[in-house]
């Protein structure tokens, strides 16, 4: 008897391991399991604009990174006391308009960098909604809790999403023709844009990535990761959500995590984790008597396995 509905997953032969060089961006999904890449020690750089929810603000961010387009003066605003940028999360805003330029700046530095030097780029995008801002006729990708009346809120189209989808690829093949690419839609539903109108958006988002991955011109290298598929056909009970019903809770995003490295991890590679995660679990041990014989021993043993880890992979940066 079947009690679940499974999605059909197929071995990539373009597998990830901790000389692989990653970069990640986009919606939720990327900061999950980029925080799982980030646990076990690959090579990561993870949305350094902060999330970014639809494709437009990916193209743009990826744009101006590998054309090198600088952020100004012009670029940024004040408001409720805080310097923001449209194009990033909130997370980056600052009280100094110096240094949020100089956090963008270096944002975009890092990004070229680690694009010209990826082995896989994966890019999840969350929904096809979009605030476009009336003073400037420009789509934003965060409102910065700025008055609603300031922006007009449209759906992109599946061509619309298309030709963003074809121009980040494009610009990551300027710096690099040989990276795998990896598509995901995020499982996470925006429902404060409407429950009928979240299903319009990933249906969009859905078309459009499919129609990508059938262009045999532009899919060299591409790929499509189900997560929001696995969410929704395999985790269809409640308990698999946070207490907010719509985010993913830590069980399901460790089961999506576990069928994203069966697709994408190399055997080698999870030999690897498996040291690093008893260096992880030890540096979080907390002692009863931390001057002990007993825990003193302890640490030489940790420290040993983390030298013998850092003699081969010498980025890897062990923190308590």
């Amino acid at each position: 008897m079947k009690l679940q509905t499974i999605v059909p997953l197929r071995s990539s032969k373009e597998r990830i391991d901790h000389h692989s060089t990653l970069f990640l961006v986009g919606s939720c999904f990327v900061e999950n399991i980029g925080r799982k890449f980030n646990y076990y020690q690959f090579q990561t750089l993870q949305n350094p604009l902060g999330i970014l929810f639809q494709p437009e603000a990916i193209e743009n961010f990826i744009a101006r990174s590998v054309e090198e387009r600088m952020y100004e003066t012009a670029d940024v605003f004040n408001f409720n006391e805080r310097w923001h940028c449209f194009d990033a999360h909130s997370d980056l805003s600052d009280p100094s308009k110096e240094q949020l330029l100089t956090n963008l700046n270096s944002a975009l530095h890092d990004t070229r960098n680690q694009l010209e030097n990826a082995t896989h780029v994966i890019i999840t995008l969350g929904t096809a909604w979009v605030y476009r801002n009336i003073e400037t006729q420009k789509r934003v990708a965060n409102c910065h809790k700025v008055p609603q009346k300031n922006f007009t809120k449209e759906l992109l189209s599946k061509e619309e999403i298309e030709e963003s989808l074809k121009q980040i690829i494009a610009n990551i093949r300027k710096v690099n023709e040989n990276a795998s690419v990896i598509f995901t839609i995020s499982p996470v539903r925006h429902l404060k844009d409407g429950f009928v109108e979240n299903q319009r958006s990933k249906a969009n988002l859905i078309s459009a990535v499919g129609k990508i991955m059938e262009a045999t011109s532009t899919n060299k290298n591409l790929h499509y990761f189900p997560a929001f598929e696995i969410m929704l056909d395999e985790l269809r009970d409640y308990r698999f959500y946070a207490e907010d019903m719509v985010h993913p809770n830590n069980l399901a995003i460790d089961y999506i995590w576990e069928k994203f490295k069966n697709v994408w991890v190399s055997e080698k590679a999870e030999s690897v984790m498996k040291a690093v995660e008893e260096i992880q679990r030890g540096l979080s041990h907390r002692p009863f008597n931390e001057e002990s014989e007993q825990h003193q021993l302890f640490l030489k043993s940790l420290n040993d396995k983390i030298s013998v880890l850092n003699k081969e992979f010498p980025f890897m940066k062990f923190k308590p």
